[in-house]
């Protein structure tokens, strides 16, 4: 059963259906689920598939992709299924763009995944124009969050994610959680078009110190889901202590979000690494590439 008080919308991270259908049985609900590349290759077909030496023919590995959204998409009716658009260092908007309007028709609850990058972000102008829904990922700082928020300008609420990526911070040393607090800071001087969904939560206390920032959504994996499940579902205070060890601090930036979307600096090297191990996962599965 949903907690009466918690007003954060919780996804699945995850790119095998079984695992949707389990957390749902064991929280009760669902409000969403976000799949990746890197997802993809872990789904148990998958796996099993390239275990035997077979790999996807490009064809067949976009078929795949649409019959495992489609399928969690059906679970999760009311929901939203974030869908990742394939892009490399070379990818142009315009090829985004493309693969955003045909992956959105998949499914009618379907956000469309780009980088924040400048590809990314023009692909999302675009595309909130045309009305399709998008989740910007692969943010790692505020000044992405502020180009999301302005490219996306007038965009409807429910239009727009940006996805702001916590355990990959951590993993370079810095307090990836206090990007989460600086960006909720900084959208408060916003309409509100723009969600944030805390991404990358590798622990049940990066979950914790979300809900207690009022992230407007979270996507967890399942093994974080099943602890707060085993602890019945906590909606914790305001005043809940995240404790960030030896983590470095990010400091807030007092930055005006009515600037055009390219004036902001949205070079990251974490943006980068990211968008190449995608690729990669992604071209590893196919016979191809």
């Amino acid at each position: 059963m949903k907690p009466a008080n918690l007003r954060t919308k919780i996804f699945l991270d995850g790119g095998d259906p079984e695992e949707t259908r389990e957390i749902i049985e064991l929280l009760g609900f669902l409000d969403g689920q976000t799949t990746n590349p890197t997802l993809i290759a872990k789904n148990p077909e998958a796996k099993a598939r390239l275990a035997r030496g077979g790999k996807f023919t490009e064809k067949e590995i976009y078929d795949f992709y649409r019959g495992v959204v489609k399928e969690i998409s059906v679970m999760i009716p009311d929901g939203s299924v974030s869908i990742e658009v394939y892009a490399d260092a070379a990818t142009r908007a315009e090829d985004m763009l493309k693969q955003g309007r045909e992956f959105f028709a998949w499914v009618p609850n379907a956000h469309i995944k780009y980088p924040t990058t400048k590809a990314g972000l023009e692909a999302a102008q675009q595309s909130v124009k045309e009305g399709l829904r998008v989740n910007m990922t692969l943010c790692f700082s505020q000044e992405q969050a502020a180009a999301v928020y302005a490219a996306t300008r007038g965009a409807k609420k429910g239009q727009v994610f940006v996805s702001p990526f916590v355990g990959r911070l951590d993993d370079k040393g810095e307090n990836g959680m206090e990007l989460i607090a600086n960006i909720v800071r900084m959208y408060k001087e916003g309409d509100g078009h723009t969600e944030i969904l805390t991404a990358s939560v590798r622990t049940l206390e990066h979950f914790l110190y979300a809900l207690a920032l009022k992230s407007d959504i979270i996507t967890a994996p399942a093994k974080t889901l099943r602890e707060w499940a085993e602890k019945e579902m906590p909606v914790p205070p305001e005043d809940y202590v995240y404790n960030a060890g030896a983590l470095q601090a990010i400091a807030y930036q007092s930055i005006a979000l009515t600037k055009p979307w390219q004036e902001y600096n949205i070079a990251h090297a974490l943006t980068d690494a990211g968008i190449a191990k995608f690729a990669e996962d992604w071209n590893g599965l196919i016979a191809s590439k």
